[in-house]
C-alpha cells in the first residue's frame, strides 16, 4: 500500500502541497488529477524520495519514505515527467545500466531487462539508439527503467506528456496492463488518462484534495438526482407541459432539437415517461439516462469552483494554508 498522511510542502512563501491524505490499495491504479501547478509533481517527488516534505509523511509498503529511503526505492519504480535517458546509449544497454544502478543482482539482470522490454513493447527496438527513437518510444524506455528492478509499486508523473494520440493509446495500454501485479499512482492533467486507465481518482487543486473516489461515485455526486433525456418524433407546443405534468418529474428543460431533459429526483420514471409520450402521440424516438462525465466532475470541482457534496472517502476540509498555494514545478 502507498499511504500519504497530512503531507505538506512549503517553498518559502509558497505552499505547494497542503495537508494531503490518501491511500493506494494493493494492485490499484490511482490517478492524481489536477491542473498544471496543482501540486501533483511535488507530491510524486516526495513519494519517490527525491524531495523532502515540510510536514506529514508518505510511506510505501509500510516504510516511511524519509526514514527508510533505500527500502522504499528497492520496492518503488519512479518515472518522472522527463525521464533521465542517455541519448547516445542503445535501449538494451541503457536498461542493463539502470538495472545495475538499481541493484539488480548479476544473475537476474538479463532476465529483468528482458522482462521490462517485453512489458513496454521494446524488444524490437533493443539495439536502437535512444536519441533516434520517437517521443513515444522514449517514454516507453523511461517506463522500462522504472520497471527493470521489478518493483511492486510505481509512481508515474505525466507518463503520456507530449505524445501523439497513437502513442498515448500505446502507453496507456502498457500502464493498464500493470494493474493488479503492480500498485500504480500516476499524475496527469489529461481527463481521458484517468477514465481509460485508473481505478480511482484523487482530484487536487491549489495543493489540496477537493475529492477522491471512483469516477462512478463522483458522477453520482455531480448528478445526485436522475436525469432522463427523451427524443420525440412529433413534438408540439404542448409537449413541455405534458412532460411537466408527469407525477414525480421535478423539472423539464430543452435538450436540443425535439429533445427534453427531465429531472426525476431519485425515482426511475422511464416507464411512466415512455407511456406518456406514446399516449400523447408525440412518438418516442429514444430515451437515455444521463451520467456525468469526468469532464463534468472536473469542471465542477476545479474549473468552476462549485464543489460537490462531501463523499465518504473525502478528507475533512483542511484549514487554509498560511501562505499562498502554488507549485514551483507543475
Amino acid at each position: 500500500m502507498i499511504e500519504v498522511q497530512s503531507l505538506t510542502k512549503i517553498y518559502g512563501a509558497l505552499t505547494a502541497v497542503h495537508d494531503l491524505s490518501f491511500t493506494v490499495a494493493e494492485g490499484e491504479i490511482l490517478g492524481l488529477l489536477g491542473p498544471n501547478g496543482a501540486g501533483k509533481t511535488t507530491t510524486m517527488r516526495i513519494l519517490a524520495g527525491s524531495l523532502g516534505a515540510t510536514r506529514g509523511k508518505a510511506s510505501v509498503a509500510g516504510f516511511e519514505v524519509h526514514k527508510h529511503p533505500k527500502e522504499v526505492k528497492r520496492r518503488l519504480g519512479y518515472m518522472p515527467e522527463f525521464p533521465p535517458l542517455y541519448q547516445s546509449m542503445q535501449v538494451e544497454g541503457y536498461l542493463v545500466f539502470a538495472a545495475k544502478v538499481k541493484g539488480v543482482p548479476r544473475a537476474r539482470r538479463k532476465a529483468a531487462v528482458e522482462r521490462a522490454m517485453e512489458q513496454c513493447g521494446l524488444v524490437a527496438a533493443r539495439k536502437r539508439v535512444i536519441g533516434q527513437l520517437s517521443k513515444g518510444y522514449r517514454q516507453r524506455v523511461g517506463l522500462a527503467q522504472a520497471l527493470v528492478h521489478e518493483p511492486k509499486y510505481l509512481v508515474l508523473d505525466e507518463p503520456t506528456s507530449g505524445l501523439d494520440p497513437m502513442q498515448i493509446a500505446e502507453v496507456r495500454s502498457v500502464i493498464k496492463s500493470l494493474g493488479g501485479e503492480h500498485t500504480v499512482i500516476l499524475s496527469t492533467h489529461i481527463l481521458p488518462e484517468v477514465t481509460m486507465t485508473c481505478d480511482r481518482v484523487v482530484i487536487i487543486d491549489h495543493g489540496q484534495i477537493v475529492a477522491q473516489d471512483t469516477e462512478k461515485s463522483l458522477a453520482e455526486r455531480v448528478h445526485s438526482a436522475r436525469q432522463v433525456v427523451v427524443q420525440l418524433a412529433r413534438p408540439d407546443t404542448g409537449s413541455l407541459a405534458a412532460l411537466e405534468r408527469i407525477e414525480g418529474v421535478l423539472g423539464v428543460e430543452s435538450a436540443g432539437e425535439d429533445a427534453f431533459r427531465l429531472d426525476t429526483g431519485h425515482q426511475d420514471l422511464r416507464e411512466v415517461i415512455a407511456r406518456t409520450v406514446v399516449d400523447s402521440g408525440f412518438g418516442l424516438v429514444g430515451m437515455r439516462e444521463e451520467v456525468a462525465s469526468l469532464e463534468d466532475i472536473y469542471l465542477k470541482l476545479v474549473g468552476m469552483g462549485q464543489g460537490l457534496p462531501p463523499g465518504p472517502n473525502d478528507p475533512p476540509p483542511p484549514q487554509p494554508p498560511g501562505a499562498s498555494s502554488a507549485e514551483v514545478s507543475s
